[in-house]
C-alpha cells in the first residue's frame, strides 16, 4: 500500500485514504469515511479483475475533492499499460465517487471492476484506543441500494451504498464491462450516511457548511503581497484550511465554527476554536462572531459532575459518537477546560476592537457576565484569586484541564506529576487579560462603570498575587503551576510565553523570560519547545513535554511583540514560517522538539493532526506580529518591523471597523 495518505474534508465529514484512493482500517488506523465522530466506511478498495491498480498520480483538489489516476499493472517494465482508471471523489455528508475507465489498446477488454467495502461504525475514540464494538451490525438491500447498519440500544448509525448497474455481494459491488478499443466508461457510486435508522441525511450543495463558498471566502480575505514566495503559499494554505474546518456542530446550531483538527479532533473544542478565531481576526473576523455565538449557546447553566460543568463555564469538547452517547467518555457537551472561559472573554473583546460590532457584544453580555462569575466563584473555589482545576469525574474526566491536557503534562522537575487541584501559570494570565478586557467592554458598551472598576480592581489583585506566588527568583522564570499544597512547580516550559501574550508580566521580569524563551533549552530553531531540554521529563516526541506546537510559538511571538521585543518575535516567526515549506506549507499540530541544527528539516510529531485549527491560524497571527497590526478607534494601526528574510510585505484589504485598509511594510537596515 502506498505510504502517503490523502485527506479530504467538509463540515463534519472527512475521508482518509492512500494514494490509490483505497482504505482498509486496522485496529487503530484513522482511515476511512467518518461523519460526526463515527467511521461509516472502514473498507473501500478498488480491484480490476481481482487485482490492485498502480498509481500514476493522486492529488487533492482544494479540500473536499480528490482525484486518483491509476493504471492496470503489467508486471514488467517492458510492457506499457493499455487501460487507465480515474477516480474522482467528493465528500459532503457522505461521499460521491465517479469512475472513468479508458481503453487505450486495440483489443476489446472484458473487465470486472469491484469495490470491496465494510463499515465497522467505530467511534473515533475506539479507533484511537483500539477498542472493540459492543453493539450489532446488520445489512439489507433494496434495488441498487445496500444499507449497512449498526445498533446498540437506542443508538444507531447507517451507511447507504448506491451503485447503478452494479451487483452486490456481502462485501463487494462489481461492474461487469466490455470496453471496446478507444472506448471510455463512466460509473457513479454514492455513499450516504444516517444518524438514525432509515433516514439518510440530505446532502448540502457542493460548498462548505457555511453561507460563504470557498471562492467567496478567499475573495473576502486580505490579499498578501511579499517577496518571500513560500510565505504566499503558507498564507493561502491557512486560509483554505480554515474554510475546510468550518462546520455546524449540532443540528440546531445557530452558527458554525472551526473543528479542532483532522483526524482525531473533528469536533468542537472551545479552547481551539477561540484561539483559532483570535488568530484569524484580521483576516476572517466572522469566524470569531460565529464561534462566540455557538459557544455561548452551549454555556453551562448548572452543576454536573459527569461533565465537569458549572454555571457560566464555556465548553471544552462536544462529541456526537457512541462512546459519548453511553457516557464511556464524558457526556457532551463536556466542560473539562479551565481556560476556555477566560479565552471566551478575551476573544469577545478583541472581536469588538477589530469590528466595532457592539450589537454582538450586547447580545452576549449576560454570557460574558456569567463567565466572569464562573472565574470568581467556581474557577477560584478557594478564594486565592487563582483559577484551579480538578475533575469531578475521575473515571473519564480530564486530569489536566489546561491547553496541555495530556495526563503527564504538569510535571515536577523530578518527573513526578503535580497533584490537583492545579493552577497553571498561563491560565492566570488569561484570567488577568479577561478581567481587563471585560472591564473595557463594561465601560464602552454596557455602560456599567462600577462593574468595570471592580473588574480592574480584581485584575490588579490577581497580578500582584500571581507575581508573588509564581515567580522563581533563583531560576528567573515563573513556575509552571501551583499544586494542591500551593507549592510552585519549578519546571521550565513554554507556558511562560503565554504570560507575555496576556500582559500580566511586570516589565522588570520580561528580560529574564525572553532569555529563556529564545535560548537553546526552549527554542529549537523552528519553534519553542513545550518543555525545556535539560528538564528530567524532557522528551522531544512526548505530546506536551518537549514537542513544538505552532500555535504555542505564535502566541509567544505575539507576547514578545506586546512587550516590544520585536527582534526576538521575528526570530520565532521566521523559524516557524520557514518550517512550513518543508511540510507542504501546512503547519501540523506539533513538531518533534529536535534542534534544527541536528535534523535540518522539521520532524512532524507522529500522530499530529493536519489540518489543525490553531496550527492553521499560527501564520496569520505571525503576519499580524510582523506588520504590527492593531485596531484603534481611528482605524487600523500599522507598525511593520520586518526581518532580514522579508524585503516587502503587504496585506491589501484588511477588514475591520474601518471597512478595509492596506498594511504595507518594507525592510530597512537597522
Amino acid at each position: 500500500m502506498p505510504d502517503e495518505t490523502i485527506s479530504i474534508l467538509q463540515g463534519s465529514a472527512f475521508v482518509v485514504c492512500d494514494r490509490r484512493g483505497d482504505f482498509r482500517a486496522g485496529r487503530d488506523a484513522a482511515v476511512g469515511l467518518f461523519y460526526r465522530d463515527v467511521r461509516h466506511l472502514s473498507r473501500w478498495e478498488l480491484r480490476l479483475n481481482g487485482r490492485e491498480l498502480d498509481v500514476l498520480s493522486a492529488k487533492t483538489i482544494e479540500y473536499d475533492e480528490a482525484a486518483f489516476f491509476l493504471v492496470e499493472p503489467t508486471g514488467t517494465i517492458y510492457r506499457n499499460p493499455s487501460l487507465s482508471v480515474i477516480r474522482r471523489r467528493e465528500v459532503a455528508r457522505g461521499m460521491r465517487e465517479e469512475i472513468e475507465l479508458q481503453n487505450h489498446g486495440v483489443k476489446t477488454l472484458h473487465l470486472e471492476l469491484s469495490f470491496l467495502f465494510g463499515a465497522d461504525f467505530a467511534d473515533i475514540f475506539e479507533v484511537k484506543d483500539g477498542l472493540s464494538k459492543k453493539g450489532s451490525h446488520y445489512r439489507s438491500q433494496q434495488g441498487d441500494i445496500l444499507t449497512l447498519g449498526y445498533r446498540r440500544d437506542d443508538y444507531c448509525r447507517e451507511t447507504y451504498l448506491r451503485a447503478p448497474g452494479a451487483f452486490f455481494t456481502e462485501e463487494s459491488l462489481t461492474f461487469r464491462l466490455a470496453l471496446e478499443p478507444r472506448e471510455s466508461w463512466h460509473g457513479l457510486i454514492e455513499v450516504d450516511v444516517a444518524i438514525a435508522a432509515g433516514g439518510p441525511l440530505p446532502k448540502r450543495a457542493h460548498s462548505p457548511d457555511m453561507p460563504a463558498s470557498l471562492p467567496q471566502w478567499l475573495a473576502a480575505a486580505p490579499r498578501l503581497e511579499t517577496d518571500w514566495h513560500d510565505l504566499k503559499a503558507t498564507y493561502r494554505r491557512s486560509i483554505v484550511d480554515l474554510a475546510a474546518l468550518r462546520f455546524y456542530p449540532y443540528p440546531t446550531s445557530p452558527a458554525s465554527l472551526p473543528a479542532a483538527g483532522l483526524p482525531w479532533f473533528m469536533a468542537v473544542f472551545g479552547r481551539d476554536s477561540l484561539i483559532a478565531s483570535y488568530q484569524a481576526l484580521p483576516f476572517v473576523p466572522e469566524m470569531a462572531r460565529t464561534t462566540l455565538r455557538a459557544l455561548a449557546a452551549q454555556q453551562a447553566t448548572e452543576m454536573d459532575d459527569m461533565r465537569d460543568a458549572e454555571p457560566g463555564k464555556i465548553l471544552h469538547e462536544l462529541r456526537l459518537g457512541e462512546m459519548a452517547h453511553f457516557r464511556e467518555r464524558p457526556q457532551s457537551p463536556y466542560y473539562g477546560a479551565a481556560d476556555s472561559t477566560p479565552l471566551f472573554l478575551i476573544v469577545l473583546d478583541e472581536y469588538e476592537r477589530w469590528t466595532g460590532d457592539v450589537e454582538t457584544v450586547r447580545e452576549l453580555e449576560q454570557s460574558a457576565r456569567a463567565a466572569v462569575t464562573w472565574m470568581r466563584e467556581h474557577g477560584d473555589a478557594d478564594g486565592d484569586s487563582f483559577i484551579e482545576y480538578q475533575t469531578r469525574n475521575p473515571g473519564v474526566g480530564l486530569e489536566n484541564q489546561c491547553w496541555k491536557d495530556s495526563w503527564n503534562s504538569i510535571v515536577l522537575p523530578d518527573a513526578t506529576m503535580a497533584q490537583p487541584p492545579i493552577a497553571t501559570c498561563e491560565i492566570q494570565g488569561y484570567a488577568y487579560d479577561a478581567l481587563r478586557r471585560t472591564a473595557r467592554l463594561a465601560r464602552a458598551v454596557w455602560d456599567d462603570p462600577a462593574y468595570a472598576d471592580q473588574l480592574d480592581s480584581d485584575a490588579d489583585e490577581l497580578q500582584r498575587r500571581f507575581d508573588a506566588a509564581f515567580w522563581l527568583d533563583d531560576l528567573g522564570f515563573y513556575a509552571l503551576a501551583l499544586d494542591r499544597d500551593k507549592n510552585p512547580v519549578r519546571t521550565l516550559t513554554s507556558n511562560i510565553g503565554h504570560l507575555l501574550w496576556s500582559g500580566i508580566v511586570p516589565e522588570e521580569r520580561v528580560g529574564a523570560l525572553v532569555t529563556h524563551l529564545c535560548g537553546e533549552q526552549l527554542f529549537t530553531g523552528w519553534g519553542v519547545r513545550t518543555l525545556a531540554d535539560g528538564q528530567q521529563a524532557y522528551n522531544p516526541i512526548e505530546y506536551h513535554n518537549g514537542t513544538v506546537w505552532p500555535h504555542d510559538t505564535a502566541l509567544i511571538a505575539a507576547g514578545l511583540y506586546r512587550y516590544n521585543r520585536r527582534v526576538e518575535a521575528n526570530r520565532l516567526a521566521v523559524g516557524l514560517l520557514d518550517a512550513a515549506r518543508h511540510v507542504g506549507f501546512r503547519l501540523p499540530e506539533a513538531f518533534a522538539g529536535y534542534p534544527r541544527r541536528t535534523t535540518e528539516v522539521p520532524v512532524v510529531y507522529p500522530t499530529a493532526c493536519s489540518p489543525q485549527a490553531w496550527a492553521t491560524g499560527a501564520p496569520l497571527l505571525l503576519l499580524r506580529v510582523l506588520l504590527g497590526l492593531e485596531p484603534t478607534a481611528e482605524g487600523l494601526s500599522v507598525d511593520p518591523f520586518l526581518p532580514d528574510r522579508i524585503g516587502y510585505l503587504a496585506l491589501r484589504g484588511v477588514p475591520g471597523r474601518w471597512g478595509a485598509a492596506d498594511a504595507v511594510g518594507e525592510h530597512t537596515s537597522r
